[in-house]
């Protein structure tokens, strides 16, 4: 091999090995789109207030004295910080034979219903009892934990008579008020830890209904 092909050749060598490397380097990255998705669901950063609008507050007690099935909804709003801000509830596609005094079972997810911005589902425990996520002085998470341990999304709600029972990411349970506010006009909101002490409904922050 002459000198001009030995230097071509040396070159296309140095760009097949600097590609080779790129490669391999890409290979190593994450997925982006992915990876940014699923650390602003559930990263380290939790939600620790749950604030809902007016209209979604009077969507919920209407909803509560309308059916004595449970009903769900898609909680349309934005994070901000580490608060969650509900500006209204979107009715869940729910197959009418789905919902009973004691489940409920969506047809299809609520974007896949139209709702964009979803933060959160939503439902009902008709007869306001067992609105928890661990069962009463355990770590055993209940079927609604479950549930939302398959859910995209940074926070999840039990609707309970004059109450709303949450839980984000980190698994702290807490509670809203409907019809009471503080002096900064946000919801009242008792934390839980892991595991709470809640008996039947939804305790008062005190641990009496």
């Amino acid at each position: 091999m002459h000198a001009w092909g030995a230097g071509m050749f040396s070159r296309a060598m140095r760009a097949l090995a600097a590609a080779t490397g790129l490669m391999v380097l890409l290979a190593l990255q994450p997925e982006p789109a992915r990876l940014i998705e699923a650390a602003s669901m559930h990263g380290s950063s939790h939600a620790r207030a749950l604030i809902l609008s007016d209209q979604a507050r009077r969507y919920l007690a209407l909803q509560y004295r309308s059916f004595p099935t449970e009903f769900m909804g898609c909680m349309i709003g934005e994070v901000r910080g580490n608060a969650v801000l509900v500006s209204r509830i979107a009715p869940a596609d729910v197959d009418p034979a789905q919902s009973t005094a004691t489940a409920v079972l969506p047809k299809q997810t609520c974007e896949d219903a139209g709702w964009k911005e979803t933060v959160g589902m939503i439902h009902s425990h008709p007869t306001g009892e067992r609105c928890w996520y661990f069962f009463p002085g355990t770590q055993v998470p209940s079927s609604d934990a479950e549930s939302f341990g398959r859910q995209p999304y940074p926070v999840d709600a039990i609707m309970c008579g004059d109450r709303v029972v949450w839980i984000s990411r980190d698994m702290v349970q807490q509670q809203v008020r409907l019809s009471v506010r503080g002096a900064d006009g946000r919801p009242a909101a008792s934390p839980h830890k892991r595991g709470n002490r809640i008996h039947a409904g939804a305790a008062s922050p005190d641990g009496q209904d």
